[in-house]
């Protein structure tokens, strides 16, 4: 009988679980979906390295849903789980680019996990 791997276990950082439940039930599910795919080790399609931060290391899903920009932020390189960094509704009037704001709050939630995990590793 075919047995399935475990699943990576799914770690929510600061209020980014809170931010996506507010989001509409479409992108909900289209995350949900990738963050799955994540604990089974695997990639969503529309999963892609977020540009400055350590590589494919840190993932980012965007999603487009009546005029309005989601995304989810997520890093999987860590042997213990799926750290969800970040999602919200991207607001910027500028282009692409994810903004300052959400980039700082990224780096500091990013800091804190790597922390953590040096921590555990270290006892």
């Amino acid at each position: 009988m075919y047995k399935l791997p475990p699943l990576k276990p799914l770690y929510w950082v600061g209020s980014a679980k809170r931010d996506l439940l507010k989001m509409p039930d479409e992108v909900i599910t289209t995350f949900g979906y990738a963050l799955h795919l994540a604990q089974e080790g695997k990639k969503h399609a529309q999963a892609k390295p977020l540009k400055g931060f350590y590589g494919a290391g840190v993932l980012e899903i965007v999603e487009d849903h009546v005029g309005d920009t989601y995304r989810a932020i997520y890093t999987v390189k860590n042997p213990d789980g799926i750290y969800v960094l970040h999602c919200f509704q991207k607001k910027s009037t500028q282009g692409i680019a994810t903004p300052k704001r959400e980039l700082d709050l990224l780096a500091e939630r990013l800091k804190l996990v790597l922390n953590r995990i040096e921590g555990a590793f270290n006892d």
